[in-house]
């Protein structure tokens, strides 16, 4: 399995940003996809995560009502609509993909990762 994570780059505060990321294989729609981000210097930290089945969503309390986790089974592709973006949204974000249904927030809960794409939102 392959993620593939785009969309990243220079956004001013309160502005938006569309990552999007592309996954391998044949078994998508049986994944849980979640997001994550890791600051210079701090540990990578959960952001959402989106079911397989009905697509329930889940999200830290620090992106609530601002960050938006999609998925779109038939393309195999997960996004997540960033707004309002805060200086300290800046971050390197991840996909990640758990197909063993642990439904966690954490980083070791999934089993693939994309390379990660850069988020740098300034004041």
């Amino acid at each position: 399995v392959q993620l593939q994570a785009s969309g990243g780059g220079l956004v001013q505060a309160g502005g938006s940003l569309r990552l999007s990321c592309a996954v391998s294989g044949r078994l998508f729609s049986s994944y849980i996809m979640a997001w994550f981000r890791q600051a210079p210097g701090e540990e990578r930290k959960f952001v959402a995560r989106i079911t397989r089945n009905d697509g329930s969503t889940k999200y830290a309390d620090s992106v609530k009502g601002r960050f938006i986790i999609s998925r779109d089974n038939s393309a195999n592709t997960v996004a997540l609509q960033m707004n309002s973006l805060k200086p300290e949204d800046t971050a390197v974000y991840y996909c990640a993909a758990d197909p063993n249904w642990r439904v966690g927030e954490r980083s070791t809960s999934y089993d693939y990762w994309g390379q990660g794409t850069q988020v740098t939102v300034s004041s």
